[in-house]
This record gives structure tokens, sequence and C-alpha cells, in this order.
């Protein structure tokens, strides 16, 4: 499924896959931008769409994996390789992605869940705490 979103992504420029409309994002649909990180064990270049927030010019994502007990592949690329591209609408900019510590995890995430309010039930389901990555421009 998140192969055919990002090519319908790019395609339209993020008029078509551009929100998400699963869970909580259904009534109130929930931006989404295209990551492009680089695999840390085959080098390759993946694409992830991710839910996101805009923070004064940086761009916010959660790591959540639904409320798995494991982190998701695209963050452990990000520690492994922090350079990304992303991608919102049209626009491409590169950017290094860093893991908030726990003050600002406390001052981001009720915005995230007033975003995309599954998160706390994501956070409720594992004994992981959930990463939250801050994309800042390069």
């Amino acid at each position: 499924m998140a192969t055919g979103n990002v090519w319908l992504y790019r395609t339209t420029g993020g008029r078509v896959g551009g929100t998400w409309r699963i869970g909580a994002g259904f009534r109130n649909p929930v931006p989404i931008c295209l990551l492009e990180h680089r695999g840390r064990k085959t080098g390759r270049l993946r694409t992830t769409p991710l839910v996101y927030l805009e923070d004064r010019g940086r761009i916010v994502v959660v790591a959540s994996q639904a409320g798995r007990p494991e982190h998701p592949m695209w963050y452990l690329n990000l520690l492994a390789h922090p350079d990304v591209t992303v991608q919102v609408g049209r626009r491409r900019r590169p950017m290094l992605a860093r893991v908030v510590d726990d003050a600002e995890r406390a001052t981001l995430w009720p915005r995230l869940v007033d975003l995309y309010a599954d998160y706390d039930s994501y956070q409720s389901w594992t004994d992981r705490v959930i990463p939250v990555v801050v994309l800042e421009p390069r």
C-alpha cells in the first residue's frame, strides 16, 4: 500500500495521497509527507509516507509502528543515516533527522495527539516510548 501511495503522491504532487483518512484521520484527514531515507544495511534509498506536523519550518514525525513492540525500519534507518529528503506537496527539501529528548517530546506529544489521536492509543499498546523525530533543514 505504501508503494502505491508514494507513486500517487509523487505523480500528483501530493494532491492524491497527501492526506491520511484511516483511524482517527477518517473524520479529520491528516497530512502526509514523503520521507526519503537510506537503508542502514543495504544503503539503498527508500521512501516512506508518514503523517507529519509542521513546526516552525521543521517537520515532526512519529515512529509509532501502530503501537507494535518494535521500532519501524525507517526509524532505524534514520538513526544510522540522519541525512534525509522530505517531500511535502511538490516541494523537496534536504533535512537532518534527530530524535527529540524527553523535554521536547513532552512539548510536542500533545500537539501530535491533537493532530492524530491514535498516537495516544498506540503508546498505550506498547512498552517502548514511541520516538518523536524532528527533521530540520540542512
